[in-house]
């Protein structure tokens, strides 16, 4: 293990590469991934997150997205193996963590929003198109019970909503429409049959 000063000057010579990537950049790059380390899958606010370079600078890499990818700190400084005491971090520098630690959370939980929105989205937009044909007769602001709604959250985490949409329409297109609970034990053998890959006659 080398002394001190030579793993600080090693520190400052990495933090220098790296000032020199925006935020706007970086974050670019971790909307990309995903807000995931790529080596080893976690994220915030368990990891603090930074952008590694595939092939270093110093082997004639560059900044170009294609080069870049997300990796925790301690995967990208290798700290598994390094006592954290060896690496000297003043106030000022643990400040500027957290700030960015507290950045790289809000916009994760941004992300995170915007698909739970999306899927509320889709949620609301698929029982109108069943209940209005269903009950053509009875306009009004339709909603699937408790068991419905956890039925079609659990087939949103395995098919498009369209695919869902599209299994709705098989269901409804048969002369067991009018039976409505019927209808839709077809419509979830439709979806199962779809997430299995097997054809729907």
């Amino acid at each position: 293990m080398g002394s001190w000063p030579s793993q600080a000057s090693r520190w400052v010579k990495f933090m220098r590469k790296r000032k020199h990537l925006s935020k706007r950049v970086r974050f670019e790059v971790f909307k990309r991934d995903g807000f995931t380390c790529q080596y080893c899958g976690r994220t915030p606010p368990e990891v603090l997150l930074q952008v590694d370079h595939i092939l270093a600078l110093a082997n004639g890499g560059d900044d170009d997205p294609d080069n870049l990818i997300t990796a925790c700190a301690d995967c990208n400084l290798g700290k598994s193996n390094v006592p954290l005491g060896a690496i000297p971090s003043s106030l000022a520098s643990e400040f500027d963590r957290k700030a960015e630690m507290t950045a790289q959370v809000e916009a994760y939980n941004d992300i995170l929003m915007a698909i739970r929105e999306s899927r509320e989205h889709w949620i609301c937009g698929l029982a109108r198109h069943w209940y209005d044909a269903v009950f053509p007769d009875e306009p009004g602001e339709w909603t699937f019970n408790q068991q419905r709604l956890a039925t079609v959250k659990r087939f949103l985490n395995s098919l498009p909503a369209a695919n869902i949409h599209e299994a709705m329409d098989i269901a409804l297109s048969k002369p067991l429409r009018f039976d409505e609970n019927r209808c839709w034990r077809y419509f979830f053998g439709v979806c199962w049959r779809m997430i299995k890959g097997e054809p729907n006659g």
